[in-house]
């Protein structure tokens, strides 16, 4: 019996410190979501849906986790997904980068991809990478050419042209609505 105690101890404890780290996980991004709701919509939103992501895979049972069968990716093969792209932001990524990082064959990857993330990969990378410029747009005072290759588009003539389609307004302009009350006289 003193065993089994202390093997539920043992477990509570475990959970104590992955439910700590998730809270914390959870926390972090919704205020990352605060910070950036006044001037990038798009990274708020992200920031939002890593968070809702965490929630609903710590309070859905067991169960009713996700399997390959239904089409999406599984939680641990979204999670590496999201690392990889981050890391490799700025570089070039390719589907089959992505489907190995999960095992998965490059057809079978892009069709589960989409029924996960609502996106085909090269969408949700561009978005990342236009959540990124914006990001430095605004924290920084870099010329737009460092921020494009920075971000890893070609040039600032591709950052202008992804940027107007998904925005709605060139980057300059965007910059200038955004930090206008923020730039030194």
């Amino acid at each position: 019996m003193d065993s089994q105690a202390e093997s539920v101890v043992e477990f509570d404890t475990v959970n104590v410190a992955h439910t700590s780290t998730w809270v914390r996980s959870v926390i972090g991004l919704l205020d990352k979501a605060s910070q950036h709701l006044g001037h990038s919509r798009e990274a708020a939103q992200s920031a939002i849906e890593e968070a809702t992501s965490l929630l609903q895979e710590q309070v859905r049972p067991r169960s009713q986790t996700p399997a390959r069968a239904s089409g999406g990716l599984l939680a641990w093969q979204v999670r590496k997904i999201r690392n990889y792209v981050d890391v490799h932001l700025t570089g070039r990524v390719l589907v089959s980068d992505l489907s190995a990082v999960v095992q998965l064959s490059d057809g079978h990857f892009s069709r589960a991809f989409k029924r996960t993330f609502g996106t085909s990969p090269h969408s949700f990378l561009l978005r990342r990478r236009l959540e990124l410029a914006a990001r430095l747009m605004l924290e920084s005072s870099a010329s737009l050419t460092d921020i494009a290759l920075r971000c890893g588009f070609t040039d600032q003539a591709h950052l202008c042209n992804q940027f107007r389609q998904v925005m709605g307004d060139s980057p300059a302009a965007w910059r200038r609505a955004r930090r206008g009350d923020m730039m030194p006289v």
